[in-house]
């Protein structure tokens, strides 16, 4: 039985313009294949146990020739996976995408197109630049501004120029000169608005606008680099006016978050909410402790406890599972009060339909410990469900008051790893302005997979103290937000900017 391919524009960087389609389709592909200008954003979402396979092309440096990667998709699906084919922008528009579909066609395998945003409409669209105004132009003319060594450009420039309306060169940065070259002897104006757009809607994003006589100078200038697209048109001049991605108060920032993947999605959009360009790449996972003879026995009388604490979301997720796993009626915890950490964990019960009878001030072990202390009595019973190495400050505090303790194990942590982006790679090239922490356990998650890394030169946002604690003892250097939550997290990478543009 044959499989399927599906070809999926991947858009042109910033997540947020992945579709939901195309996002529901990669999660369940067994086989990616993928450019180098797929945006880092989506490779973070590619499912972690299916096979990559980088087919990117970029300039002359070709990873796999185009006959090739059309014989993989082939012989991919004919041997029954699920084959994503992950294209940056749009797969038909200068993506080579027919003739993928040629070859799939002649062998009839089954396959589906899911269109990209593409970078002609977002990424001027990201610089302020309509691509078509009412009052300047009612056109727009996309043209790639690639060709083969030796060759002359088949561009017919005066045709171009005699629509008077936008035009879009893509992939033309090498051939700036040659380009504004040919619309001047067409007869365009010299001093018609033009702009490079290099790196658009990601954290790198930069613009040059200029004139068409002036423009490549700019640009050398200036140091445009690849990816960039060329625009030109009256419409350029509307760029500073209606600029708005660079006055978002994360714009230009690039952020890794180290959550748990189960957490991590509300952190990251809060983030992307207010600008910054977002790697969604967890440290650490969560392995539920199940079948375990000790967690039978303890769920087997709940009822008898007169506490029952939660120190993480994770946590009172886990617990509940277990619960339904075991048949277990919430009726059980009917006498049973319950303390929670934090906001999180509390929102975390609350869902569940249950309150907490209890919450420190200060949203960390040490406080949850000080607090219960003077709310328990002498063999007053505690059942704490949490994670296999948890924080025994908690512990030790309530046995010193005469508490009865369960420290009871219900999920592990362990480290994950990232086989698609460079961490360190990418901190050493200074690409990541800062990285969000929110456990001690995602700091030691973040330093085992980026061993050999000078931490002095990474800036660490950290939801608390034994967090912030974690990330100190690297060498890191290290902020922590006022109140353990993920709203004060995130003010807390705002003020970080702020700071280092004040610095600066």
């Amino acid at each position: 039985m044959s499989g399927k391919v599906w070809l999926v524009g991947a858009g042109p960087g910033d997540l947020g313009l992945f579709t939901i389609k195309g996002m529901e389709v990669l999660k369940q592909a067994e086989v990616v294949l993928y450019d180098s200008l797929v945006g880092e954003g989506v490779l973070s979402q590619i499912p972690e146990n299916a096979r990559l396979i980088n087919v990117g092309k970029r300039a002359s440096r070709h990873t796999m020739p185009q006959e090739e990667i059309n014989r993989l998709l082939l012989e991919e699906a004919e041997k029954g996976y699920r084959v994503v084919r992950l294209k940056g922008g749009d797969p038909f528009l200068f993506g080579r995408g027919g003739e993928e579909l040629e070859l799939l066609a002649e062998h009839g395998i089954p396959y589906e197109v899911v269109p990209g945003v593409t970078s002609p409409l977002a990424v001027p669209a990201y610089n302020g630049i309509p691509v078509t105004h009412r009052d300047y132009c009612s056109s727009l003319h996309i043209i790639t501004g690639h060709k083969r060594a030796g060759e002359r450009y088949d561009i017919d420039f005066q045709a171009l120029v005699n629509t008077k309306g936008t035009l879009v060169f893509l992939m033309g940065l090498s051939a700036l000169q040659d380009i504004c070259d040919g619309l001047l002897r067409a007869g365009m104006e010299p001093e018609m608005p033009a702009a490079v757009l290099e790196k658009g809607t990601t954290a790198a994003q930069k613009r040059i606008v200029a004139t068409v006589g002036t423009l490549p100078q700019e640009a050398r200038r200036r140091g445009a680099k690849t990816p960039a697209i060329i625009v030109v048109g009256k419409v350029c001049a509307l760029a500073d006016t209606f600029a708005w991605y660079e006055k978002l108060p994360l714009a230009g920032w690039k952020v890794l978050v180290t959550r748990p993947k189960a957490l991590i999605s509300r952190t990251a959009a809060q983030l992307r909410e207010k600008g910054a360009e977002v790697l969604e790449i967890p440290s650490i996972a969560t392995i539920p402790m199940t079948g375990q003879e000790e967690l039978k026995q303890v769920f087997g009388h709940l009822e008898e406890y007169d506490w029952l604490v939660f120190t993480s979301p994770t946590g009172v997720d886990v617990f509940f599972e277990e619960l339904l796993r075991q048949k277990k009626d919430i009726r059980c915890l009917g006498n049973v009060r319950i303390a929670v950490i934090g906001p999180g964990t509390e929102k975390k019960l609350n869902e569940k339909g249950l309150f907490a009878d209890l919450m420190p001030k200060i949203y960390d072990g040490d406080a949850l410990g000080d607090v219960l202390a003077e709310n328990v009595q002498l063999d007053t019973r505690i059942l704490i469900p949490r994670a296999e190495k948890g924080n025994q400050n908690l512990t030790a505090k309530l046995r010193a008051a005469g508490a009865v303790v369960e420290d009871l194990p219900t999920y592990r942590t362990v480290y994950e790893t990232s086989g698609l982006i460079d961490e360190q790679a990418a901190f050493e090239n200074g690409e990541i302005d800062c990285v969000v922490f929110t456990s001690a356990s995602t700091v030691k998650g973040f330093a085992e997979r980026t061993k050999g890394l000078d931490y002095t030169g990474v800036r660490a946002a950290c939801i608390g103290r034994q967090t912030k604690a974690a990330a100190d003892a690297l060498g890191m250097k290290t902020y922590m937000a006022g109140q353990a939550t993920i709203d004060s997290l995130i003010a807390l990478v705002e003020e970080m900017k702020r700071s280092e543009e004040t610095w600066n």
